[in-house]
């Protein structure tokens, strides 16, 4: 297995992502590339990267967008390419998502500095934030993932998000309702939680846990039982 870093350089410029593709092969890494906004949401739907170069001023869909739309199932690094300087635009990407900003044109070096901290500071987090579940199976809330021996588990963005609220409240009883409200964020039908619940047994299960986990609570709910 390769335990090189995976870094996405996502740029309309061909000759700029040529460049660093070059730069960043050489120092080590794996890397995957895109041209516009499109194909950054293509790629980050098919791999999970350790850290994303995103150009601002793409066709089909900018950066700043792009980010935005990927920020919900991204955690790693996301740093900005751009020759815009004015202050909203800076803003607009941090509001989007971002963790940094690098104007063109730029040193390739002081660009693999920044990239270097980035991934040292988010392999820090998530070592901080990584919980033990069992011999096989963790979560990574920085990551937003269930792994079974590190391999994520794969689950939808309500099955994790029930599944991460149970672990933080462990042995803490929610009945349906209120599950439906803190993880929609909204008041709701607590019938549909059944389901995300059922569904969520079964990935764990298939995963390997060595118990189930998730208790119910009858004419209660459900409590996730440490």
């Amino acid at each position: 297995m390769d335990d090189k870093p995976l870094i996405l350089i996502a740029d309309d410029e061909r000759d700029i992502v040529s460049m660093l593709k070059s730069y960043f092969e050489l120092n080590g890494y794996l890397v995957a590339t895109a041209f516009d906004g499109t194909q950054v949401l293509e790629r980050v739907a098919k791999h999970v990267f350790d850290v994303i170069l995103l150009d601002v001023n793409m066709p089909s869909l900018d950066g700043i967008e792009a980010c935005r739309k990927i920020r919900d199932t991204v955690s790693c690094p996301i740093i900005f390419l751009t020759a815009r300087v004015e202050d909203m635009d800076t803003i607009d990407g941090f509001a989007a998502g971002g963790d940094d900003y690098v104007t063109k044109p730029f040193s390739l070096d002081v660009l693999g500095a920044r990239v270097a901290a980035h991934r040292a500071r988010d392999r820090r987090k998530r070592t901080q934030s990584t919980v033990r579940i069992d011999e096989r199976l963790s979560i990574d809330f920085a990551r937003r993932a269930v792994l079974s021996c590190g391999v994520e588990v794969s689950l939808t963005k309500k099955e994790y998000e029930i599944c991460a609220l149970l672990i933080r409240h462990a042995n803490q009883t929610f009945d349906r309702d209120r599950i439906y409200e803190l993880v929609w964020g909204e008041p709701g039908d607590g019938s549909v939680v059944t389901e995300h619940i059922r569904r969520l047994r079964k990935a764990l299960a298939e995963a390997g846990a060595e118990v189930d986990y998730i208790k119910t609570v009858w004419g209660v709910g459900y409590r996730w039982e440490a």
